[in-house]
This record gives C-alpha cells, sequence and structure tokens, in this order.
C-alpha cells in the first residue's frame, strides 16, 4: 500500500520524504488556503520536491471551468494528478480527461456505487472519505471494502486512495481490505510510528547500559 501526505507544507513533506515514506502527495483548496502566500508558487515547489504523483484540486463546478483548470495544474509538472469532485459535471470532465491522457483522482467519493461510476469513466484513482462517513455513524471502511470487490470483479485499473483519514486504525483496515494508497495528515503518520511500548523499552535498554558502563 501506497503512502500519500496529505497536506501543502513543505515542512511536513521534505520530513516524511527523508523518511523514505513519501509516495505521493495530495492537496486540497482548504490545505493550500493554511500555508497563505501564493498558491500557484507553492504547488510549483510541492510538484519540484515529490518524485511521486501530486494531486491538485479543480475550484470550477462546471465541465468548462474543471477542463480549463486542469490544462493549467498540469503545467505545474508531468507528476500533476487532477482531482475532479463527484459530481455530474465533474463525471462530465473525467471522460474528457481521460480522453486527453490526464491522470485524474475522484474526490469527495461516499459510496461504492459512486466509485463505480468513476472506475467506468477512467479516474486514475478514487477517493473515498472514510472519515467523515463515521463521522456520520456509517462505516466508510465497509465501502472501501466494497469497492475493493467491484473493482477485482471487473479488473478495473483505477486506483482506490483511501482519504480523509482519522487514525491509525484507519490506516490497518485498509491494508487488510487492500486499497492501493491512503493519503495521512502528518499527525497520523507520527502516530504509526510510536508504541508507548516501544519507548519503555528503549528507556529500559538505555538506563540498563548506562548502569552497565559505570559498572553498577
Amino acid at each position: 500500500m501506497q503512502f500519500f501526505l496529505d497536506t501543502a507544507n513543505l515542512d511536513q513533506i521534505r520530513e516524511v520524504g527523508e523518511l523514505g515514506l513519501l509516495d505521493g502527495v495530495t492537496t486540497n483548496p482548504t490545505l493550500m488556503s493554511r500555508e497563505g502566500g501564493d498558491w500557484r508558487k507553492q504547488a510549483a515547489l510541492i510538484c519540484e520536491m515529490v518524485d511521486g504523483p501530486v494531486s491538485l484540486e479543480v475550484i470550477g463546478t462546471s465541465h468548462e471551468e474543471m477542463i480549463k483548470e486542469a490544462k493549467d495544474l498540469v503545467s505545474f509538472g508531468t507528476n500533476v494528478v487532477v482531482k475532479i469532485p463527484m459530481i455530474p459535471e465533474g463525471l462530465k470532465a473525467l471522460r474528457e480527461l481521460t480522453e486527453r491522457g490526464i491522470k485524474t483522482n475522484v474526490t469527495l467519493v461516499f459510496s461504492p456505487t459512486q466509485a463505480l461510476l468513476a472506475a467506468k469513466l477512467g479516474a486514475t484513482y478514487v477517493s473515498p472519505f472514510v472519515g467523515r462517513l463515521d463521522g456520520l455513524s456509517q462505516s466508510g471502511m465497509e465501502g472501501v471494502d466494497q469497492m475493493r470487490t467491484l473493482f477485482d470483479n471487473y479488473a478495473f485499473g483505477t486506483k482506490i486512495l483511501v482519504a480523509s483519514v482519522r487514525h491509525p486504525l484507519h490506516v490497518l483496515e485498509a491494508g487488510l481490505i487492500g486499497a492501493d494508497v491512503i493519503t495521512l495528515p502528518y499527525s497520523t503518520i507520527t502516530q504509526l510510528m510510536h508504541h508507548p511500548l516501544t519507548d519503555q523499552g528503549l528507556a529500559k535498554f538505555l538506563a540498563d547500559w548506562e548502569a552497565f558502563q559505570k559498572g553498577e
């Protein structure tokens, strides 16, 4: 399973990249707005820093607006993936972008049938938002499991990119289901690295070694 970082923060991207855990980056207008400044400059820098795919999102809601923005977004780098919302106009744009050979990430997916439509139209990725469904007392991961079955049944090449991740358990569940990609906030990646017994064990080893060096 590939790990994407869900951020527009350059320091976070750099740190996770140095760990060797960065397979790609996903951004959205909210994440870009948090960084302030010129979003175009920020997007270009992200595309330069990341070897893997970088999802940049359109903000238009009509087919024509999305196509126009997509043409602009791909100019930031060959690794750009254009994020398209799961709405009827978005599906129209998706079909055209697929025909043009532009990689796409269909976002705001909340049901397996939405994912099925995107896959039929050639989406590169679909992004089910599991955390938001969990917040409504629905099982986001159950939908991901159903998407996996649908895609495998019909040999779709579309990759399942689990998004709206809230905690490490989402990562475990996505991996057990067989999701292709998971996009994580920086905080969740750091959580994955830590366990209280690891910290306690290391502290005990170091304390024992220090006592041995002192001859105690």
